[in-house]
């Protein structure tokens, strides 16, 4: 088969199997009477074989390597691609994200849109130095919201990551963009939105706090029900009593439920909630219980800790007796 019949059938150029055969990927296996080169059906596989290779992104070399070399692990080609290509899909995306921001921005001259790109270069940085400064010194003008939203919820360096909160509270306008990361699937998102919206006072990040009270994680729901009870909106009962059972930030569960129980919520109601929880639990969490009953008003919460006196938990009986007031 002569070269331009085989060009026609696999599609690579005269040219470029000339390439192939210099570089020995495919050498036509003889030549016709007359000298010219002579393809066989096995020279026109591998052909396809280089082919198919290339179109996984491996360069010319490499495709020679796993053609040729005997010792070479298909599975260890495989995982190699894949990790270069995850690379590539990420700087697309971190590309793709840059561009939006520009966009969002509507700049009409030279000099903002490369500000903006500056700005987006030195927040992706891997200096934690030029990432702060990017954002201490971010601007109205320049700082794309969305690109500052993004930039925190993927920051691990916490005064970073403060000072990219103290650029969103001065934006004005991250409240909507947090509460749509405050529902993503990865748990380290949603956190570090979450707690950019307790920095972020008025109607709109109480709301988005008010969703994430029901959060699976536990310190979401913690950081969301205990900036409501400072905002003097506090969630139901049962989400700070449920910090209480399950020892997350408890004391500050409790002094917050004493709080409402005195303003917001019905005394006996929390209380009795509360008691509820006795049954069956274990000595650590009838402890917690014990000690928030005592920072709650009410005769309920007081009868409760006469009860407690006697409990069979020498530390909870002492608590209580520590915390029931003379009668």
């Amino acid at each position: 088969m002569r070269i331009g019949e085989v060009a026609r059938r696999s599609g690579v150029s005269a040219r470029m199997l000339r390439h192939y055969e210099t570089l020995g990927l495919v050498t036509p296996t003889g030549r016709t009477s007359s000298g010219y080169r002579d393809y066989l059906p096995a020279d026109l596989a591998r052909i396809f074989h280089v082919e198919s290779l290339r179109s996984m992104g491996l360069s010319l070399r490499e495709v020679g390597r796993a053609l040729d070399d005997p010792d070479f692990a298909p599975d260890a080609l495989v995982t190699q691609l894949a990790e270069r290509t995850a690379a590539q899909i990420a700087e697309g995306e971190q590309l793709l994200r840059r561009l939006n921001a520009i966009a969002e921005r509507g700049l009409d001259d030279w000099d903002n849109v490369l500000s903006t790109i500056a700005l987006l270069e030195a927040l992706s940085s891997p200096n934690a130095g030029r990432r702060q400064r990017a954002a201490l010194t971010a601007t109205g003008r320049t700082a794309p919201t969305s690109a500052l939203v993004e930039s925190l919820l993927h920051e691990d360096e916490p005064n970073v990551a403060g000072a990219l909160r103290w650029a969103l509270v001065r934006a004005g306008d991250a409240v909507p963009l947090l509460a749509e990361a405050a529902r993503r699937s990865d748990v380290r998102e949603r956190t570090r939105a979450v707690l950019a919206l307790t920095e972020i006072a008025g109607p709109a990040s109480t709301a988005a706090l008010t969703v994430s009270v029901s959060d699976p994680n536990h310190e979401i729901r913690a950081s969301a029900a205990l900036e409501l009870c400072r905002r003097g909106q506090p969630p139901p009962p049962d989400v700070l009593i449920g910090l209480i059972v399950d020892g997350i930030r408890d004391v500050d569960a409790a002094d917050a439920l004493a709080v409402a129980a005195n303003s917001e919520l019905p005394e006996q109601t929390v209380a009795f909630a509360l008691i509820a929880k006795l049954s069956d639990a274990n000595p650590g969490v009838r402890r917690r219980i014990t000690q928030a009953l005592g920072e709650l008003p009410g005769a309920a919460a007081q009868a409760a800790l006469a009860a407690l006196v006697d409990d069979e938990d020498e530390q909870v009986a002492r608590t209580a007796a520590y915390l029931r007031r003379p009668s």
